[in-house]
């Protein structure tokens, strides 16, 4: 498999080390991204698609839909924008209903944290499944095992 391959097409499958070469690829290039401004953005929004290809993949090896990935996009941000929602409305209904806004606000806000450690614990338990499982050792509905499952070529 060639680096084009790797992060621009989500058919076919890959192995373990493959996978955790490109997901490390990708965090570097976040890292850097993320320090430049607006270009950085881009870039960042970019390598989304690329995690959505090798994840996939990935997820093809060891026999299942790419679609499973939906579920740490979706659960993680939804968890943390109604966290983040309940850190105005709480406050704003204890005022209306004569209770107490301060503690209503303190307890929105660290809802909010414990909202956002959970939403990283799924990202980081999906990945390390996605990373860590076996592969099929023999052909699926996703194509033929990969040749080398170790190698990425240039």
């Amino acid at each position: 498999m060639d680096w084009k391959t790797l992060f621009l097409s989500p058919e076919g499958r890959i192995g373990r080390q493959s996978f955790w070469v490109g997901w490390l690829i990708l965090l570097g290039v976040n890292v850097v991204a993320s320090w430049i401004p607006f270009v950085g953005t881009l870039i960042i929004l970019a390598s989304i698609y690329a995690s959505v290809c090798i994840h996939s993949k990935r997820l093809h090896d060891m026999g299942q839909t790419g679609w499973w990935q939906v579920l740490p996009w979706v659960l993680g941000p939804v968890l943390v924008f109604g966290a983040a929602i309940s850190v105005g409305v709480m406050p704003a209904i204890a005022a209306l209903t004569n209770g107490e806004p301060e503690v209503s606000a303190l307890t929105a806000l660290v809802g909010l944290f414990v909202s956002i450690f959970i939403a990283f614990a799924i990202w980081l338990a999906f990945t390390l499944w996605v990373g860590c499982s076996l592969g099929q050792p023999r052909e699926n509905k996703y194509g033929p095992p990969p040749i080398n499952p170790t190698a990425v070529t240039v």
